[in-house]
């Protein structure tokens, strides 16, 4: 199934697990899967759970039982409103609370405003975003397409340290019109010295074929800052992460330095200019690389091998190798 196929199952009902995709698409170029993102102005309902997981983990989820770490992706056109109605099924009280989005104080999910909800509650969060414009002052206002992110913001302490130390967090996505869609999207959050909480050397790999046009939303959280790179492919230090154009200023970069809160996102073509392979991410603090911040970008052929890979078990002791 393509971009706009899952789209419009969405749209239309059907379940997805771990991301939502409110953004419809219309064709651009000649490509089958080219697809951009349309005007905006829609007005969404969606249901966010607060679960626990296995290990003293929390998540959210679309679905009671499904929660993830990380949460799932909200994607939506520049111009939209959502209306989230959040329930909170912990024994302690949670947040949802959004950067990059306008909200009122109502909806900021702080403890400060009484914006939070207590264990077993529920509430209506609500995000707007808008298009880019002139002020009445003449001065010019940025929209909000960018990659955003949402988090606890209670649990443990008025700040949600908490929270977000157990797994609390998730992904945002704002399309403007004509932004170029991606046949994946994927999700990558350094938290303290791991990712997507997962025990060192565990990954999470992620697979695509050669051609395919892969796009990756980059958090961190956590007290650490870090440095993000990815093997063989490199993107644009823009809002998009590609160039519009062969003028566009923008420098071409495979590695970035992220702190706490940052978020950032890029598209890539699948080993485009250097093929298929097991191409790793990681971030590139030595000392933290060594101690298991990496993962694999899984490139594979049509056929679907990908050359020189041997699967490895992730909780076998990890050798350093000399070179």
């Amino acid at each position: 199934m393509d971009r706009r196929g899952f789209n419009r199952r969405l749209l239309l009902g059907g379940a997805a697990a771990t991301s939502l995709s409110l953004v419809a698409s219309e064709a651009v170029g000649a490509g089958p899967t080219a697809a951009a993102a349309p005007v905006g102005g829609q007005v969404r309902h969606l249901k966010l759970y607060a679960e626990k997981l296995p290990g003293g983990q929390f998540g959210y989820g679309f679905e009671k039982g499904r929660a993830t770490v990380p949460g799932p992706l909200i994607e939506v056109n520049e111009g939209d409103t959502v209306h989230i109605e959040f329930e909170n099924t912990l024994d302690v009280a949670a947040s949802l609370h959004v950067h990059g989005l306008d909200y009122e104080i109502s909806s900021d999910g702080t403890a400060l405003n009484h914006s939070d909800v207590e264990p077993g509650g529920t509430r209506t969060y609500t995000w707007r975003t808008h298009a880019p414009g002139r002020r009445a002052d003449g001065t010019w206002r940025a929209g909000s397409a960018g990659y955003w992110h949402y988090h606890d913001h209670v649990v443990g302490t008025e700040h949600g340290t908490g929270g977000i130390r157990k797994g609390l967090y998730g992904p945002v996505i704002v399309r403007r019109k004509g932004d170029v869609l991606p046949d994946a999207t994927h999700t990558i959050v350094f938290n303290d010295m791991t990712i997507n909480n997962r025990p060192a050397h565990s990954g999470p790999d992620f697979e695509a074929t050669v051609g395919d046009r892969v796009e990756f939303v980059m958090i961190t959280h956590g007290e650490y800052y870090h440095t993000f790179h990815l093997h063989g492919h490199r993107w644009a230090d823009n809002r998009t992460g590609t160039l519009t154009g062969p003028d566009d200023p923008s420098q071409v970069i495979d590695n970035k330095i992220v702190g706490p809160a940052d978020s950032f996102g890029f598209q890539v073509i699948a080993g485009e200019g250097v093929g298929a392979g097991a191409w790793m991410y990681h971030c590139h603090v030595q000392s933290h690389s060594d101690m298991g911040m990496v993962g694999l970008f899984l490139v594979k052929k049509p056929d679907g091998t990908i050359p020189g890979y041997e699967p490895h078990d992730p909780h076998e002791p990890h050798e350093p190798h000399e070179h």
